[in-house]
């Protein structure tokens, strides 16, 4: 009988993995098609973010022009707030700030960050799970959920227009089911049109580029000890921070779509252990042996908490 429960269990797990295999293949397939179709085509959405903040209303143009990205984000209510692409050149307008322009390969605030993920990269620690089609913007969606294996992240719910594969809602969730954030599109048009508006980019004149300093290669005597699944180092300093009147050395992590940091400084009187959670983002904050730790970024509190419980002080990398 125990011979059979086994053969049983193995039968019933490889049906379970031939069904879900090509349903993750063909998801991850739609998302790569997304990623390709939001840095290829030429379009125009208008669309809403929603958060905790409130709702922003804003405009992204997008075309490439001799091989060459030409975008637009320009905030459609209250002041204007603007910026520009032009291949690696992004340029910030901002009320009561002097333009100025960094370099970079898209606009961080056009499009939510996921369209430009790695997905096959992401694969491996992500289940691309297809929920059905619906209707957004009066197009038919394909729709898919993004949800991390270890169940440590948030989750992301994606409507793809069926013909061009651009994202037409995007919805950030955390592990209850909750809407954290919504990104959500009213109208859209793809066709050469925007190809055409955006030929004045070409000769636009921009505002100076802005050179951003080269840190120091530093050792920390702490390490983080437990991360999530397909976590990786990116960046390490140490600044001086001069409302705090110390030094606070960080390091960031990310796997590719969401991120967060670990920043750690000496303790003095008015360090306090605390948790504050504004929307996606999450402060832990922890007092230990002298040292103030705080991990701050794109996680669910438990899981900010875990990290910061895993440092381990004293200890090189």
């Amino acid at each position: 009988m125990k011979q059979l429960w086994c053969a049983v269990s193995l039968m019933a797990g490889s049906l379970m993995y031939s069904t879900l295999a090509p349903a993750q293949t063909t998801s991850g397939a739609l998302l790569q098609q997304m990623e390709q179709a939001s840095q290829s085509l030429n379009y125009e959405l208008a669309y809403i973010n929603v958060s905790r903040l409130g709702i922003e209303s804003l405009r992204f143009r997008h075309a490439v022009l001799d091989n060459k990205v030409y975008a637009q984000l320009l905030q459609m209510d209250g002041p204007r707030r603007e910026i520009i692409q032009r291949g690696s050149e992004i340029s910030y307008f901002e009320p009561g700030l002097e333009p100025f322009t960094l370099a970079g390969e898209h606009i961080v605030d056009s499009l939510p960050s996921l369209v430009f993920a790695d997905f096959k990269q992401l694969s491996a620690i992500y289940d691309f799970v297809p929920v059905g089609r619906t209707r957004i913007a009066d197009q038919m969606c394909e729709v898919i959920r993004i949800v991390a294996r270890d169940g440590t992240r948030y989750s992301y719910i994606v409507w793809l227009d069926s013909e061009t594969r651009l994202p037409l809602r995007v919805d950030l969730l955390d592990r209850d089911g909750e809407t954290l954030e919504q990104y959500r599109v009213v109208s859209f048009a793809v066709d050469e049109g925007i190809r055409k508006m955006m030929q004045s980019l070409e000769k636009a004149s921009l505002p100076p580029s802005l050179s951003v300093p080269v840190s120091d290669k530093v050792t920390f005597n702490w390490k983080a000890g437990w991360l999530p699944g397909g976590m990786k180092e990116v960046t390490q300093s140490r600044r001086q921070i001069p409302s705090l009147n110390k030094p606070v050395e960080s390091r960031l992590y990310s796997d590719g779509l969401f991120s967060f940091s670990i920043n750690v400084s000496m303790a003095d009187k008015n360090s306090t252990n605390q948790l504050l959670r504004t929307g996606r983002r999450t402060v832990e904050t922890v007092i230990r042996d002298n040292a103030e730790i705080t991990v701050v970024g794109e996680l669910p509190p438990s899981t900010a908490k875990r990290i910061a419980d895993g440092i381990t002080l004293g200890a090189k990398k």
